[in-house]
């Protein structure tokens, strides 16, 4: 510049764009059934340019919602306008609230995104509120119920991922646990209402416990996400952790592992006497045990599921095992558990019984698994 005079040298500009995996985070939520919605108060040509860019569903400019014609829409009419669009630009903060109020009232299920103090109020009233860790003010970290540490919206996927892991997995616990305690009372009842010797004493019921218990806190907790995990679409919020469904199919196996064992019982009793029958009772319950374990840790067909590696399937159905077999062959704890050794014969008759069971078991989920691909 000389004597008032300004010369022009050059142009900079600053470009706030998507980062790298966002693209693809919004497309995979979409293949799930999830809808994004992005909430801007930048001026609608950068907010259409950005959804462009991260993969949003809008043609042109001209579909997105802005902030003055929100302010003209009554709440009934911004809930049905919500269900068609994928950006709102020139949103003010109460807008934002606005919004959330409005999807909630349709019906959604909400997770808001947000980092500044403007965001707190929607991440405060959505389902799941979720604040950015690195560039968060502190007022969006304090009303939002998650973090992002790094601040990437694909961690959110990665969320997403592995809570339908794990609610799957707790589903899986609980139709095991309802199917392995049909036989166990089973066995415990029937015998004595029967007229038959006792097949489960205290000490045969907290063994069985031993194996139960460490097959629901860390065999199904360790089991890796199904194939098709993430590609089912939301599940209803008001649905049951256990439908009707997954109760009958649970009820169903147990009852088939009962009958398999009750019977296995009468005719051992006329075989090997009452102690050799309660052996071969025992044993058969305790692999038809391990045998609903394994069958129960995916809806997948046997043959495909044990491709899948759970090292501490193996480290409990091992354990189970060598304890079962100690206690039937070692002389003081056959004592102990009123048990009578097994021969060769008997032993593989036992593993019969918990075959019976997997392919009782087998046989129900590929009778379960037809309609759906009906």
């Amino acid at each position: 510049a000389s004597a008032g005079v300004f010369h022009p040298l050059g142009l900079v500009a600053v470009a706030d764009t998507v980062k790298p995996g966002a693209r693809e985070a919004i497309a995979e939520l979409r293949q799930l059934g999830l809808d994004v919605v992005m909430l801007t108060g930048d001026n609608p040509a950068t907010a259409h340019a950005i959804a462009q860019m991260a993969g949003l569903p809008q043609r042109d400019a001209s579909e997105m919602l802005s902030g003055d014609e929100i302010a003209t829409l009554d709440d009934a009419a911004l809930r049905t306008r919500m269900r068609t669009v994928a950006v709102c630009a020139r949103v003010a903060p109460a807008q934002k609230l606005r919004i959330v109020q409005a999807l909630q009232a349709d019906g959604q299920v909400v997770a808001m995104t947000g980092d500044g103090v403007n965001d707190a109020p929607a991440l405060k009233a959505a389902h799941v509120g979720i604040a950015m860790g690195g560039r968060g003010t502190d007022v969006a970290r304090e009303s939002a119920a998650l973090v992002l540490l790094d601040d990437n919206f694909a961690s959110i996927v990665g969320a997403i991922r592995l809570g339908r892991r794990i609610f799957d997995n707790v589903r899986k616990s609980m139709s095991y646990i309802l199917a392995v305690h049909v036989p166990i009372a089973g066995m415990a009842l029937l015998p004595v209402l029967l007229g038959w010797p006792t097949v489960l004493f205290p000490l045969h019921i907290a063994f069985l416990e031993l194996v139960i218990d460490p097959a629901c806190s860390m065999v199904f907790e360790n089991e890796p996400a199904e194939a098709d995990g993430m590609r089912k679409p939301p599940r209803d919020v008001q649905a049951p952790l256990l439908d009707r469904r997954t109760l009958g199919m649970a009820l169903l196996q147990g009852a088939g592992a009962l009958a398999i064992v009750m019977g296995a019982q009468g005719w051992a009793m006329d075989q090997w006497g009452e102690d050799g029958g309660r052996t071969f009772a025992f044993m058969g319950l305790v692999l038809g045990n391990l045998g609903l374990i394994v069958s129960n840790r995916s809806h997948r067909p046997l043959w495909r599921s044990m491709a899948t590696p759970n090292r501490t399937l193996w480290v409990v159905c091992g354990l189970a095992l060598l304890l079962t077999l100690a206690a039937v062959y070692v002389p003081w704890l056959q004592r102990l558990f009123a048990f009578a050794p097994l021969s060769a014969a008997g032993l593989a008759g036992a593993c019969g019984l918990g075959l019976l069971c997997v392919l009782w078991c087998e046989s129900l989920k590929a009778w379960l698994r037809r309609p759906a691909q009906a």
